[in-house]
Order: structure tokens, then sequence, then C-alpha cells
């Protein structure tokens, strides 16, 4: 197996999902600043952004969770 192909797995592993998950929650520190930026501003515009931004992200966040769950109910099965 390459190099390349083993790196493409590697997203689908446990470890891999967990850092997903990891990158995924500094991704709120971005939103939460967007929304602190458009209420002092009282830019609506820049407040769906980051609303819309952050469904993207609890969304994202709730498929690598359900992928994790996965992961797990199928590594017991295996043993």
């Amino acid at each position: 197996m390459s190099t390349v192909a083993k790196a493409k797995g590697w997203k689908h592993t446990k470890p891999g999902l967990l850092l997903s998950i990891a990158t995924s929650a500094f991704g709120v520190l971005s939103i939460v600043k967007d929304v602190k930026k458009a209420r002092s501003e009282d830019d609506t515009l820049l407040l769906a952004n980051a609303v819309v931004g952050g469904l993207a992200l609890a969304t994202g966040t709730a498929l690598l969770v359900r992928e994790l769950r996965r992961l797990g109910i199928e590594d017991v099965l295996a043993d």
C-alpha cells in the first residue's frame, strides 16, 4: 500500500476522526469572534454568515461523531 493510500485511509480511523473533531473545535473560536464583531457593528449580513458557518460546523462535527460511533461498533463486533 502506498503512502498516499495510507494517508487517505487514516482519515477514517479513530485517531483521524478525533483529530478532525478537535480541529473543528478551533473553528468555533472564529465563529464566536465573528458573532461578537457582527453584534458590535450591528452587521446583519456578518451575523447571518457566522450563523450559517456555525451550522455547517455543527453538522460536520455531528457527521464525524456518527462515523466515530460506527467505527466503535464495528471494532466491538470484530473482536
